[in-house]
C-alpha cells in the first residue's frame, strides 16, 4: 500500500513540475499501459485452472452485473447530462 501511494504522489509532484509543458504524450501513454495490463491480466486468469474452470457459473454472473453496471451508468449519465443542459438554459 505505501508504494502505491509512494508512486501516486510522485506522479503528482512530477505533474506538478511539468503542469507548464505538453505533456501530450502521457495520455497515449497511459493507453498503452491500461491495454497491456488488461492483456497480462488476461493471460493471468487464462494460465488459472481454477478460473477457467469455473468460467461457466461465473460467465452468467458476470455477464449480468456488466449489463445492470452498463445501463445505470448510461442512464445516470443521462440524467446529469439533462441536468447540467437544464442549469445552462437557466443562466
Amino acid at each position: 500500500m505505501f508504494t502505491v501511494l509512494l508512486c501516486m504522489f510522485a506522479g503528482i509532484a512530477v505533474g506538478w513540475l511539468l503542469r507548464n509543458r505538453d505533456c501530450g504524450w502521457a495520455s497515449k501513454t497511459v493507453t498503452v499501459l491500461i491495454w497491456a495490463l488488461l492483456f497480462l491480466l488476461g493471460v493471468e486468469v487464462g494460465g488459472d485452472r481454477k478460473i477457467i474452470s469455473a468460467l461457466p457459473s461465473l460467465g452468467l454472473e458476470a455477464l449480468v452485473i456488466a449489463v445492470l453496471s452498463t445501463v445505470g451508468s448510461c442512464l445516470l449519465a443521462w440524467v446529469l447530462w439533462r441536468y447540467i443542459k437544464s442549469c445552462k438554459k437557466e443562466s
